[in-house]
């Protein structure tokens, strides 16, 4: 029974684990997918100041450039955080379904030993009504 017991405690231990590795992994996309949508605000700000000072459109076409290279960098960051909170939800769904195997067979063995405790219990009363039968 101790090692059941174990065993539930290091499967706690790895869900809460991934569960904060699934955490930060969300907080990181999250993160990443704010930069985008302020550099989607910046160009959005630049090419209304281009439109307003003809000055300021001879850098617009830098600037996009610059904007497009940001963009498909942030978006390929997002694509590969994307794969990894799929991978740590899978590996937190897994260590889940082991925690409750262990706890399933944690209590199965006490229901188990209560059903043989009230086994002996019932045979010893049964033999104990049986010596008072006899004596009488």
């Amino acid at each position: 029974m101790k090692a059941i017991g174990s065993l539930i405690r290091l499967s706690t231990f790895e869900v809460e684990d991934l569960q904060k590795r699934l955490s930060a992994v969300v907080e990181r996309r999250t993160e990443v997918e704010l930069k985008m949508a302020v550099l989607e605000a910046e160009a959005e700000t630049e090419l209304a100041n281009a439109r307003a000072d003809a000055e300021a459109g001879w850098y617009l076409i830098g600037f996009q450039e610059g904007v497009k290279q940001r963009r498909k960098r942030f978006q390929d960051q997002i694509d590969s955080l994307i794969a990894e909170e799929e991978g740590a939800r899978d590996a937190l769904s897994e260590a889940f379904e082991g925690l409750k195997k262990y706890e399933h067979v944690a209590k199965s063995a006490a229901n188990a030993a209560r059903r043989e405790e009230n086994r002996r219990e019932t045979a010893a009363l049964d033999e104990l009504g049986l010596r008072r039968v006899a004596s009488r």
